[in-house]
């Protein structure tokens, strides 16, 4: 087989080496999926404006995050159920970040073990979803600190589940062998098998606590040591909340287009909110990242680093830890190119003057 030359190739490859459950799980978006083709076009509203004759000869993609040096300003978004890609799951993912020194953020329905992802020694962070269950999420944010996750990034965009059609039509729940790896041990809670309805559904109606608000990040603060970011922030008066709760990192995300349907593409959202919080705390972002050219957008806008997640599956789908590796190699080198071609040898040269809006008057 050829080896793909591109992202899109990579999205091509899998969906013919993934089940129909999977491929309508990892792929589609809530309702009518405006926002899931939204988070992509957004790109397009916007042109780059390169500098010339400066010197690109040497570039320098690195980065530091919550203190955390990292060779390039992408980190591995948290997805779910990744071994219903390939049978490595979130370990092959793990790896690939490893060699690449890159962050991975670990999704709490992982399908391998907080501690078995630890023990890669990949940089990481562990995503949550807060519990009804209060002991239970107790015991998930030490169980991070205690394995050495770098920080906490809360998901607070989903107090229920979107509703994703394909889930619903394919009675989605996890194939027999598959787990809930970081809940097994800890309480009965498992995907349930649900007549024509989605079994992810049913369990963020059974388990995920719609009550949350901003003072329970303060309690989750005062449980652990490892700095907050919030992920799924789309406009600025409720990052300007986050901060006055002490969060360390903004993570400006519609969840891929899988929760509200009609809501704003990420990119749309992010300058607003970079300008409103200016240096106070780290903004990052996701959503609809395929190209080098994407990511060189979003650093303009402000973001300080991005999250990709389809991609990986994609790369995961049809390589397992070689895919994802070529995946983040093919991003990296597109976006080296990018920034070359644009007159910024270093991130810290990426400013809001690269990029202009366009309008009726400059299609």
């Amino acid at each position: 087989m050829t080896q793909p030359i591109n992202v899109f190739e990579y999205e091509t490859l899998a969906k013919n080496q993934l089940s129909e459950m999977a491929w309508g799980y990892y792929s589609t978006g809530a309702l009518d999926q405006i926002t899931l083709g939204d988070n992509r076009a957004a790109y397009e509203r916007y042109r780059l404006r390169p500098r010339m004759l400066v010197d690109v000869s040497q570039r320098d993609l690195s980065v530091s995050i919550l203190g955390q040096s990292l060779s390039r300003p992408i980190l591995i978004a948290p997805m779910a159920f990744q071994c219903l890609a390939h049978p490595e799951g979130e370990i092959a993912t793990a790896r690939a970040a490893t060699e690449a020194g890159m962050m991975m953020v670990l999704s709490t329905l992982s399908t391998q073990s907080l501690e078995e992802v630890a023990a890669t020694g990949c940089p990481r962070w562990f995503q949550l979803y807060v519990h009804k269950d209060r002991g239970l999420t107790k015991a998930l944010v030490q169980r991070a600190e205690s394995m050495g996750y770098q920080a906490l990034c809360v998901t607070v965009d989903a107090p229920f589940i979107g509703r994703r059609e394909a889930d619903v039509r394919n009675e989605f729940t996890l194939p027999k062998g598959l787990k809930l790896a970081n809940l097994l041990t800890m309480a009965d809670v498992t995907l349930p098998d649900v007549p024509d309805d989605s079994g992810l559904f049913a369990y963020f109606k059974e388990q995920i606590d719609p009550s949350l608000t901003w003072k329970d990040l303060e309690w989750l603060q005062s449980m652990t040591k490892l700095p907050v970011v919030v992920k799924g922030i789309l406009r600025a008066d409720d990052a300007l909340l986050a901060v006055q709760h002490g969060v360390k990192g903004i993570i400006v995300s519609n969840h891929g287009g899988r929760q509200l349907d009609g809501a704003i593409a990420s990119l749309d959202a992010l300058q607003d909110i970079t300008d409103a919080v200016g240096e106070q705390v780290e903004v990052l972002m996701d959503g609809g990242i395929r190209r080098g050219t994407d990511i060189l957008k979003a650093l303009a806008l402000g973001a300080k680093a991005v999250l990709v997640g389809r991609p990986i599956l994609w790369g995961l789908a049809v390589g397992g830890q070689a895919g994802v590796s070529h995946v983040l190699q093919l991003l990296t080198e597109e976006l080296e190119l990018a920034m070359a071609l644009s007159g910024c040898p270093r991130i810290g040269d990426i400013d809001s003057s690269l990029v202009e809006p366009r309008t009726i008057a400059n299609l």
